[in-house]
């Protein structure tokens, strides 16, 4: 029981075993349910659920992308023989590790085609997909450039263009959307240039959770959706927007973030609690000292702001967040005993802090939540006895 696997853990993180397939699903019907694919993004360990975990929670995925060679090495690791896409640059001395894996590599540089060359023997194959610069300002080829880059990619002998794609800059974060717009028009412009030439890649992928939920002329093959398949939504302009247009996909969180209780003590009135002494009792309090801090990635602005969740109430933050030890006051919450379970992130009863929430006490997004979680952290699967 799951139980018995969280007792073993004084801090860790809960996932929910039904809850990702459920959310890819969602944004799949999103293009209708049929012949596009879904691409999984699990980079920076699942945005901090955890790869290892997540990847199996995602039996309906096509595809799988990461950041880096090694994620992409990792998931072949771990048994993983659908496609995985590396979306960041792999070093030129390790291209043959890639290709060896059998990686597909998202690719920019004149170098890295070049550096492809070397490595590639008789019979040797590596697929890529090219990046096209529309206005991000990070990773892309040059509109222009596009097709005598795919074209230079071709004449390398064991190359294979499989794809082609772009990022959009501004599509979550404002309800006006005339920006990605421009964009998409400018990749648009590309392939028709591609499909004059017969060139146009066999997948085509522009999509992130945002486009997915709100544009379907961004689906085009394949989507690439990374926040979404965690149940999280990208922003709140995207909610909105999607609730304007009358199709909101039901998101369910994946993740929780728990620890327990390491002591109870009562305090007087007028003790100063935590370094700095920040905080100063107005009554007689109950303490609560919890063993998790900043370097599990509870971030230190949580302190004096911040709640976590108690036997289904809340309780507040009190001084400052340390390093490996956070307080947190339960004189409103009776009953509490050394080692009840605290709630970080996640759902006590009717009681919820989302990652929306906590990222609004600190001042941040959603994504850095989830993912500055320690990666040291046990993961337990929820929902079907597994840890």
């Amino acid at each position: 029981m799951l139980i018995d696997c969280a007792m073993k853990y004084l801090k860790w993180v809960e996932l929910d075993a039904r809850a990702p397939d459920w959310n890819l699903g969602q944004l799949r019907e999103r293009s209708g349910g049929g012949g596009v694919k879904v691409c999984a993004v699990v980079k920076s360990n699942a945005y901090g659920h955890g790869v290892s975990r997540m990847v199996p929670l995602l039996p309906s995925a096509d595809w799988f992308a990461v950041n880096s060679l090694e994620e992409g090495l990792e998931l072949r690791g771990m048994g993983v023989e659908k496609p995985v896409l590396i979306l960041g640059h792999v070093l030129l001395d390790r291209l043959k590790e890639a290709v060896d894996a059998r990686l597909s590599l998202t690719v920019y540089n004149v170098e890295t085609l070049d550096g492809l060359g070397e490595v590639l023997g008789p019979g040797g194959e590596s697929r890529i997909h090219v990046k096209v610069e529309t206005g991000t300002g990070r990773q892309g080829i040059m509109p222009g450039e596009v097709p005598g880059f795919i074209a230079a990619a071709e004449a390398v002998p064991g190359v294979v263009v499989e794809g082609i794609s772009t990022h959009f800059a501004n599509i979550e974060d404002t309800l006006n959307h005339d920006y990605a717009e421009r964009q998409m028009a400018v990749f648009t412009d590309v392939l028709e240039e591609l499909d004059r030439r017969g060139k146009r890649p066999p997948v085509v992928h522009t999509a992130c959770t945002a486009a997915a939920i709100l544009f379907p002329e961004t689906h085009f093959d394949m989507l690439r959706v990374g926040i979404g398949i965690y149940g999280l939504w990208p922003s709140r302009e995207t909610y909105l927007s999607a609730k304007f247009r009358g199709e909101v996909p039901d998101l369910k969180p994946v993740l929780s973030w728990k620890t327990r209780v390491v002591q109870v003590k009562e305090l007087p009135a007028g003790s100063y609690i935590g370094y700095g002494c920040s905080y100063r009792t107005n009554r007689r309090t109950i303490l609560g000292v919890l063993p998790v801090g900043y370097a599990d990635g509870y971030d230190r602005r949580c302190g004096n702001t911040a709640h976590v969740l108690v036997k289904g109430k809340r309780a507040p933050v009190v001084g400052r967040v340390c390093m490996n030890l956070t307080m947190i006051d339960l004189t409103d919450v009776p009953g509490v005993g050394l080692e009840d379970e605290v709630v970080l992130l996640g759902r006590d009863g009717d009681e919820r802090i989302s990652a929306e929430t906590m990222a609004g006490w600190v001042g941040t997004i959603n994504y850095e939540i989830v993912t500055r979680i320690s990666p040291f952290l046990p993961r337990v699967v929820a929902g079907r006895g597994e840890e």
